[in-house]
């Protein structure tokens, strides 16, 4: 995208110095051998997030027919890479169709003339309706989804929906919702700093306090790209992230402070023009935070994040002769709460009549599906939450 984006920005943005860089020099793909060792590598090291794949890249062709310079063959094993490499570990996003011109949707040319207005990155410049920002948004999914890539969410690229933002969050849910029934869809678009939280936001709530509630999942990141920059030429900052020791850096402040601790950064920048300097300092950060902090953090997809947040804010309790009823709109793995129960041998029915028995662990680390915790202050559960009425109470 580097290579491809580069001459299109500099274009719409005639004034701006990094668009003036030297992309002829770059690279015009990231290969699958590094697709390949960067999956492989987070595969074995536990790693889950989400990546990006551009529809109609920079206008160079289509996904889902053909893209020039690449022999159809090509193409679908790339595809077919991401499918059986990246998927079961990473969500799919689009980063709407072209990343750089916006597109006509009746004749899938890019709009003239080439300016700030008609570039993606700051889409839309006028208000529009929300019907329109919905069908943009499903033009950009219906592409992955001929690719056979599943999304659950959408990234945004640059400042695309700032004129719109709470119309967004209901486009996102309009479309994702549309094209892959996804029961909670979420988007990637907004940069947390400071003290600010970086919990998930769940916006265009509907129907609250029922079992049909429904919402769009707004999924910040937690620090800036320090890596090696969207177009893979800057100098990585590993320790902006982490020190060497764990102690230090925007994640072990999140860590920290019990806050969801997402890192930002670009394709390009794990790659850096064929340098692989930032992927080198993201491996560093990645076994310091799986040494330091492996007893306190877990992994998960942007889905997942979203899921378990909406799980957190939607479930309603109940405690009733020993008995602690809950009533839950959506299903989420791994769900753990603290528990007004007493220690005993614990089991967790739901109304389909299905029995989990859950087990004592020794130790917080040790919780999974099925098990419990005690602390001086009750009991930590940790269960599969399935949707629906459930009951967590004592063996008969």
């Amino acid at each position: 995208m580097g290579h491809f984006c580069t001459p299109q920005f500099a274009q719409a943005w005639p004034d701006r110095a990094e668009y003036q860089k030297p992309w002829q020099s770059w690279p015009r793909e990231i290969p699958d051998a590094f697709v390949r060792e960067f999956g492989q590598w987070c595969g074995e090291n536990g790693v889950k997030g989400k990546y990006s794949i551009v529809p109609y890249p920079a206008c160079v062709g289509w996904l889902d027919r053909e893209l020039p310079g690449w022999t159809r063959g090509q193409l679908e094993s790339s595809l077919e890479l991401v499918r059986t490499l990246m998927l079961p570990n990473w969500d799919i996003h689009p980063e709407m169709i072209t990343h750089t011109r916006i597109i006509d949707l009746n004749s899938g040319r890019p709009v003239e003339p080439v300016n700030a207005s008609t570039m993606e990155n700051s889409f839309p410049r006028v208000k529009i309706s929300t019907d329109e920002l919905t069908a943009y948004l499903a033009y950009a999914l219906r592409i992955l989804k001929n690719c056979g890539l599943p999304c659950e969410g959408i990234t945004t690229p640059g400042g695309f929906g700032n004129l719109m933002k709470p119309e967004l969050s209901v486009a996102v849910y309009q479309a994702v919702r549309d094209v892959f029934q996804a029961e909670l869809p979420h988007y990637f678009k907004y940069v947390r700093e400071g003290s600010e939280s970086t919990e998930p936001v769940l916006e265009n709530l509907q129907n609250e306090n029922t079992m049909s509630v429904t919402a769009t999942a707004n999924v910040p990141a937690g620090t800036g790209d320090w890596f090696g920059g969207w177009q893979g030429d800057e100098r990585p900052r590993g320790k902006l992230y982490l020190s060497d020791d764990g102690q230090s850096g925007r994640m072990a402040e999140l860590i920290q402070r019990r806050s969801p601790a997402l890192m930002l950064c670009h394709w390009p920048g794990m790659y850096c023009n064929g340098k692989k300097t930032g992927f080198t300092e993201f491996q560093a950060i990645v076994r310091t935070l799986n040494n330091v902090y492996r007893d306190q953090t877990i992994w998960m997809k942007l889905s997942e994040i979203a899921r378990y947040w909406a799980a957190k804010s939607w479930t309603r309790f109940k405690l009733s002769d020993s008995k602690l009823h809950m009533t839950a709109p959506i299903a989420a793995p791994l769900f753990t709460f603290r528990c007004p129960l007493d220690a005993g041998e614990l089991i967790a029915e739901h109304e389909d009549g299905s029995i989990l028995e859950l087990h004592e662990v020794q130790h917080r680390s040790q919780l999974e599906s099925g098990t419990w915790f005690e602390e001086e202050d009750g009991l930590v559960v940790c269960l599969n939450l399935p949707k629906g009425e459930s009951m967590l109470r004592y063996a008969e």
